[in-house]
């Protein structure tokens, strides 16, 4: 059954989640410079005990253009693979994403001081989505998934895809994308080839 069919037969619970996020990046988007400076990743502050960072960055963007971009790109992953999973292995799926674009700036890209964006995250959900498809021999997944994959080189080799820093309105981070990806690759990985419980004696 290809993407399209399978969003079709899998109820709304994904687009319930992807609205819940979406209300929560606007909301926080309306508290200003203020908000975002209290939320963002900032690694002296974080060095300083401020913890919280590591997740709320994720949620809080540059301004109204980069939240636009980033609810249109939520809405297409969600309306490309949210029916893969259920509302637990999302929540696990996320969960590592944020994980490894976090370790992944502290302790590789050690010059990075300060960030924020939805964008790492919805990569590492994409990525996990499309491999549950290529999973299941998904044409649509696998021709998707190639693609993300060659985006994510280009942005490696050359940097940010042409117009999205000025459409974003602000520098973009492509370390994020890459991180979140792998994070949200290795969450499928384990979500499939998770432990299953011994048989009875």
């Amino acid at each position: 059954m290809g993407l399209a069919k399978r969003q079709k037969a899998s109820g709304y619970g994904h687009w319930f989640a992807a609205g819940v996020l979406a209300l929560l990046s606007t909301a926080l988007e309306f508290g200003g410079d203020d908000v975002r400076n209290l939320l963002a990743w900032d690694r002296k502050l974080l060095a300083a005990g401020e913890a919280w960072r590591l997740a709320t960055a994720h949620f809080v963007h540059l301004g109204w253009s980069h939240l636009g971009l980033n609810v249109a790109g939520l809405a297409l992953t969600a309306w490309l693979v949210g029916a893969a999973y259920d509302t637990g292995r999302w929540l696990v799926i996320a969960l590592c994403s944020m994980v490894a674009i976090d370790a992944g700036f502290w302790f590789v890209d050690t010059q990075l001081d300060w960030y924020v964006g939805l964008s790492g995250l919805l990569h590492g959900l994409l990525v996990a989505g499309l491999f549950a498809g290529i999973v299941r021999r998904d044409r649509e997944a696998i021709v998707l998934f190639t693609l993300v994959v060659a985006k994510l080189a280009w942005e490696q080799w050359a940097g940010p895809l042409p117009g999205s820093a000025a459409s974003a309105g602000g520098n973009v981070i492509v370390d994020a994308h890459l991180y979140g990806a792998a994070g949200g690759l290795l969450a499928a990985a384990l979500l499939r080839h998770r432990v299953r419980p011994a048989a009875p004696l």
